[in-house]
């Protein structure tokens, strides 16, 4: 058997289905892949091939199905293939057919296999390269996409296409440098090419560099004063330089010219935290239930049998509750079960399915709900939960995303409740930290976070690089200790060498995995600081003292100067994305007060 090529290898490396844990929906740019299998251009070149076909009788029969994917009639087309490779399963056209075919019937999984079939038999791999990346880039798999649209742009070096696309994998594999590169190149012979401009705005957006990122959303709205993208894209810079009348006008401008149902659904979603980001809360909830649509390919779908909750008594009712999005706001949303308890009454009960870190923290707060385990799977492209440890689903008359209460519970700032906490660290554990801490000395304990463990290119420029610390980590009289979880040793190695500070290792505790541990730790240091990732909001759940450091307009303050999910919280507030100097500062001169208070 022949070795099989790098790209062969590539497209069998595609999983079908994986293990997806805590997924979030996300308010981004837009700027991705673009490009169609069945564009006219790629039905024409699809077309030349089949009446290129030595055998007649092949030719005749695969032109015919080209001519079934113009008409859109896919399943025709998927037949016309089959019965092709019935009689020759070496024949490479069909198996491009058949892939476009079941990629556009939404069979991803099929659809992978044909194209590495088309892959291994095709003289040219270049269009087939172009639609696996793409269908790579859709399935949030940028890496082994970036290896397509690499090999794309071999065969068409001044193709707008192949340079827009190879951007964007390399942008969103935090390679922005090389993504600027490869804009600016195809931007010297395309210069009229508005798509260009537009991801070339987004590379920079994901730098932190909102300001320089609008120049050249301007170009391509210049260009095309109708790119919907471009109007959505501007709206997401203006938010991250805190400017959110001018975001949300951009907004509403850009959801009146989607390119795609998916480009509307994201729109509606940024609007939804734009609105909150004002202070609109009952307008922004009301919105908020974009984040579930079918359009949206990152959005979670429930595999939850039974009737949805949409605003019925619950008094004596039996409930199935899912939490929602990422690990820090499951934790941050439960903040409404007391409430929808107290709605059930005591003739009511509760289940609730959460990540699985999270069971023993939920159960000790809230011993009378039954607490089992979600579970998350990418498969094709799209995300799905369900709670496979519930088996009788009968017994619910209701089940609820954990964010449906929000509209009813949470319709103004002010119902917020000014309570201390909602969730119970473990005493024994909170106690058993406290006499390790001590051990430290007298002076103030002050736990750090400083980075998500998703530092992705849209959610990496929400924190800043660790060199902003220095303000910060120089305060005299202080003890730190680390709380950030995942791969930090290198920023701990850097505060010993760069700043001459020794960050404090908890031993015998997995910050990522032993959450109940981490809420106790979090209780027993003096104080928190950081930004707003899962530690942080399980700090903040369980009443301990935080300083979170936020952007300009983070939808989650409100429209306030404060954080209404944990009324203990200090906000220090960035300018904008990107410009943490000021507010690192603030950060560290009141630390030096709280030390000399201490």
């Amino acid at each position: 058997m022949a070795r099989k090529s790098a790209l062969e290898t590539s497209a069998s490396a595609l999983p079908h289905q994986v293990e997806a844990g805590a997924v979030a929906v996300h308010r981004g740019t837009i700027a991705s892949a673009v490009g169609d299998s069945t564009s006219a251009e790629a039905l024409a070149r699809l077309q030349r091939a089949a009446q290129e076909t030595k055998n007649a009788e092949h030719a005749k029969a695969l032109s015919r199905a080209v001519q079934a994917v113009h008409l859109r009639d896919y399943p025709k087309a998927d037949k016309l293939a089959l019965k092709l490779l019935e009689k020759d399963e070496r024949l490479g056209l069909a198996w491009h057919i058949l892939a476009i075919t079941r990629e556009k019937q939404g069979d991803f999984a099929s659809s992978l296999g044909a194209y590495e079939a088309a892959l291994r038999l095709l003289p040219d791999h270049g269009p087939v390269a172009g639609d696996l990346g793409r269908l790579a880039f859709r399935m949030n798999m940028p890496e082994i996409a970036m290896k397509f649209f690499a090999h794309y742009r071999l065969a068409r070096p001044d193709d707008v296409e192949g340079a827009n696309n190879l951007a964007c994998a390399l942008r969103e594999l935090n390679r922005e440098s090389e993504a600027i590169e490869v804009l600016k190149g195809a931007l010297t012979a395309h210069p009229e090419a508005a798509i260009l401009w537009n991801t070339l705005g987004t590379v920079l957006c994901n730098t932190g560099d909102a300001a320089g990122s609008i120049v050249f959303f301007d170009e391509a709205l210049r260009l095309a004063p109708d790119f919907g993208k471009a109007y959505h894209n501007r709206a997401f810079a203006k938010l991250d330089m805190g400017d959110v009348e001018g975001s949300l006008a951009d907004c509403e401008l850009a959801m009146k010219l989607p390119d795609s149902a998916e480009d509307l659904a994201m729109m509606r979603f940024a609007q939804a935290t734009i609105l909150l980001a004002l202070g609109r809360v009952a307008e922004g909830w009301e919105a908020y239930e974009a984040r579930f649509s079918p359009a949206l390919s990152h959005a979670p779908l429930f595999q939850i049998p039974g009737t949805r909750w949409s605003g019925q008594d619950l008094r004596g009712k039996t409930l199935m509750i899912s939490t929602e999005q990422g690990l820090g706001d499951e934790v941050m949303f439960a903040g409404l079960l007391p409430e929808i308890l107290d709605a059930l009454g005591p003739d009511g009960s509760l289940s609730l399915a959460v990540e699985r870190r999270l069971i023993p923290l939920f159960k000790r707060a809230f011993p009378t709900v039954e607490v089992t385990a979600h579970r998350t799977v990418s498969l094709e492209g799209r995300v799905y939960r369900s709670a496979p440890e519930i088996e009788d689903w009968e017994r619910f008359d209701y089940w609820a995303a954990i964010g449906d209460f929000l509209p009813s519970l949470r319709p103004t700032v002010a119902s917020f409740p000014d309570r201390d906490r909602y969730l119970t660290a473990d005493p024994e554990r909170v106690a058993h930290w406290k006499a390790e801490l001590a051990k430290l000395g007298p002076a103030p304990k002050v736990g750090l976070l400083w980075k998500s463990l998703k530092l992705d290119a849209e959610r990496g420029r929400q924190f800043s690089p660790f060199e902003a610390w220095r303000p910060v980590l120089e305060t005299p009289g202080v003890t730190f200790v680390n709380l950030q979880y995942g791969d930090c040793e290198a920023e701990i190695a850097y505060a010993r060498e760069t700043f001459g500070v020794e960050i404090w290792q908890p031993p015998g505790i997995d910050l990522k995995q032993d959450l109940d541990d981490v809420a106790a730790l979090c209780v027993a240091v003096d104080l928190t600081i950081g930004f707003s990732n899962a530690t942080i909001n399980l700090a903040g759940a369980c009443g301990a003292a935080i300083w979170m450091i936020t952007g300009a307009a983070a939808w989650t303050r409100l429209g306030t100067d404060r954080y209404p999910w944990y009324p203990q919280t200090r906000c220090f507030i960035a300018s904008q994305y990107g410009d943490w100097t000021d507010a690192m500062q603030e950060v560290g001169g009141a630390l030096a007060a709280l030390a000399a208070e201490r």
